[in-house]
């Protein structure tokens, strides 16, 4: 589909990426998702897109890339360019996570031959992965995909995606390197030849004062890619955390519930009541598309104007929202705009401000109605399952407890500056900024597509969903009803009546 040009202004960036190869790693994580299906669509004239992928549940990397294609992400790329536009998408079969990418020689050769662009997004989010593991794909990953580039004949661009959030040292974090925590290849060596276990009974030890693996390793990983900034043409982008699509391709879409859109579906289905938190506390947050926007609009950047090679690819010195403004919000939209099918309880609870209060709560609210929901279950002839969710929640308190209850800022003029550069057209087709977003509009879609694509909660059963709510809101009336006029029952027997009676 032409590019629509504003007042004449042509797309450099879609004209930079015309017939050009371009190598993905984690296309099929989310933000490799949403950027392969945005360089289909926003430069269709790209050569080439491959992805490295490996078998995975049983499946080749050619089914699982038809899997990823028959979602509705790509519903409008298929509606604007056609279906046969995908065909430009080629699987090689590899994994980051392996000895020499786990590539077949002439896989390998036909890479260094072809690919001019890099984008390289495989890594493992998860916090509470073993060292060994984070450190394999994310850091020895980086260092062989580096080795891979060194091999590109035609080699423009590696862009390296990393995270605002793994200096954690650093309150006010710049757009410039940083010293990494230990030496990358010390750890990588030690995790090729230790055992599981003697690592993870050193991992505090080495961690330190970082709370989690995928801090450690992701700083480890970015200080390989800044070393090479005089050998090899790298990128560093450092995005926030990263929300569902704000305006395009499908507002609200993710295929995860990590972040911000997990505390509303949690909180939405009543099994989460309470949190430690402080209220006017902000973390920063970027939609995906702005945050994929920025990938592709700073690769034009780097190899045009070479000013700049590290982005930070944040909100927070632009716009701010708090976790109370969040709550407000989701409370709003699952209670009365978008309730959630089967919810457990009325949506309820608050954030507390004191640790002890809160974990108070969370074993009155939490942990005893799952043993009593549970001891039912067993008794009916069910599995128990709720103890098995309140572990789970309790697990991903301790991670976002550690992000909510900390501030960092982050500087992001260069970025800003580059932004100037962008014409019209650009800005326009690359939106990089927040001008224009609602935050209840914008969070109600996040809610309704993990309603849809999540939790596969289809939209005609949504008045049934309201009729539940309904009930459930008389039930907790009910419930608090009968609970306060039993303190007072006791409050009466107990102290009241001796003294008086």
């Amino acid at each position: 589909m032409p590019t629509e040009y504003v007042d004449g202004h042509p797309d450099r960036c879609e004209d930079f990426f015309a017939g050009k190869t371009v190598l993905i790693t984690g296309g099929t994580g989310f933000m490799g998702k949403v950027l392969v299906e945005k360089l289909l669509r926003a430069c269709p004239k790209v050569k080439k897109v491959i992805l490295l992928m490996r078998d995975k549940k049983g499946k080749s990397p050619e089914q699982r890339l038809k899997d990823i294609f028959a979602g509705p992400l790509f519903d409008m790329l298929k509606k604007e360019c056609g279906p046969d536009h995908l065909k430009k998408v080629v699987p090689c079969k590899g994994d980051v996570a392996e000895e020499d990418l786990a590539l077949k020689k002439e896989d390998r050769a036909w890479l260094a031959e072809e690919v001019e662009i890099v984008f390289h997004c495989a890594a493992t989010i998860r916090f509470d992965e073993t060292l060994k593991k984070a450190v394999l794909l994310n850091v020895r990953g980086t260092q062989l995909m580096l080795d891979l580039a060194r091999e590109m004949k035609k080699l423009l661009v590696f862009v390296h995606l990393s995270t605002a959030y793994c200096h954690l040292n650093e309150r006010v974090l710049y757009e410039k390197p940083y010293p990494p925590p230990a030496s990358p290849h010390h750890v990588i060596k030690c995790c090729e030849w230790m055992s599981e276990e003697v690592l993870e009974s050193i991992t505090p030890k080495l961690l330190g004062n970082i709370p989690n693996t995928y801090a450690f390793t992701k700083a480890l990983a970015e200080s390989l890619v800044c070393d090479e900034m005089d050998n090899l043409p790298v990128v560093v982008l450092r995005p926030s955390i990263v929300l569902p699509i704000w305006l395009e391709p499908l507002p609200g879409w993710t295929d995860n519930i990590n972040g911000p859109t997990g505390l509303l579906i949690g909180a939405g289905k009543g099994v989460i009541r309470t949190m430690w938190c402080k209220g006017d506390g902000y973390a920063d947050y970027v939609p995906v598309d702005i945050a994929v926007n920025c990938m592709l609009a700073s690769t034009y950047d780097c190899v045009y104007f070479k000013q700049r090679r590290i982005y930070n690819v944040t909100s927070s010195s632009e716009y701010k929202i708090s976790y109370e403004e969040i709550i407000n919000i989701g409370r709003r939209i699952v209670e009365t705009k978008i309730p959630l099918n089967g919810v457990a309880w009325y949506p309820g609870g608050s954030m507390k401000r004191n640790r002890t209060y809160h974990r108070i709560c969370f074993f009155l609210y939490h942990i005893i109605p799952a043993i009593f929901v549970d001891a039912l279950l067993v008794l009916l002839g069910y599995k128990p399952v709720l103890m098995r969710v309140q572990r789970r929640i309790a697990k991903g308190f301790e991670v976002f407890e550690y992000y909510a209850n900390n501030q960092w800022d982050f500087h992001n003029e260069d970025s800003l500056e580059a932004r100037k550069l962008l014409n019209p057209t650009e800005k326009k087709k690359y939106k990089l900024d927040g001008d224009g977003m609602n935050y209840e509009e914008y969070f109600t879609n996040c809610v309704h597509a993990a309603r849809l694509y999540i939790l596969n909660e289809t939209d005609d059963q949504l008045p049934a969903a309201r009729r539940h709510m309904r009930v459930m809101w008389f039930v907790d009336r009910i419930c608090k009803t009968l609970i306060l006029c039993g303190f007072m029952y006791l409050f009466y027997k107990y102290l009241l009546l001796p003294i008086f009676g």
